[in-house]
């Protein structure tokens, strides 16, 4: 007759991160997740593109709903992804495992950060772009500075 063993874990696999969220633990509801998106789509570059569009011949209601189109249309993805999530608390890579593997699972997941870090890219060069013109308006000398170049914007500040 054999023993039970208890086989130990491999931590790559398995710790506290990826273990589910107990039903208990979630306290999230439909208005914190449309809060979410609203809060991701009303965002600084959001008003560059609506001022975009309206520079380039629409109206300010054609452009208002062309971007409400827009994020209307990556919201479908982003729940079909984010499901698996809510409805048994576990998260992305976790998710993915299923459909990759527990190796290929690392690709979608690297995938995903990238696409974090190019909007983190993003977000960063407009706020340095805000900085800078305050800082222009402030100290008017900064607009001839060298480092100007480093902002992309003019050497002469326009």
């Amino acid at each position: 007759m054999r023993s039970l063993e208890v086989m130990q874990h491999d931590p790559s696999l398995y710790n506290e991160d990826l273990a589910p969220v107990p039903p208990s633990k979630r306290s999230w509801g439909l208005y914190n997740y449309a809060s979410l998106w609203v809060a991701m789509s009303v965002c600084i570059p959001t008003y560059m593109l609506s001022s975009g569009l309206i520079a380039g011949g629409m109206s300010w209601w054609q452009a208002i709903g062309t971007i409400l189109l827009g994020n209307l249309i990556v919201l479908i993805p982003m729940l079909l992804n984010a499901h698996a999530g809510a409805k048994y608390g576990i998260p992305f890579p976790v998710f993915v495992r299923a459909s990759f593997g527990v190796r290929g699972a690392n690709i979608p997941a690297v995938l995903r950060a990238l696409v974090a870090c190019g909007w983190f890219g993003i977000q960063t060069w407009i706020g340095g772009q805000a900085i800078f013109s305050m800082l222009k308006i402030l100290w008017p000398a900064a607009a001839a500075s060298p480092a100007g170049a480093w902002s992309a914007s003019s050497p002469s500040g326009r």
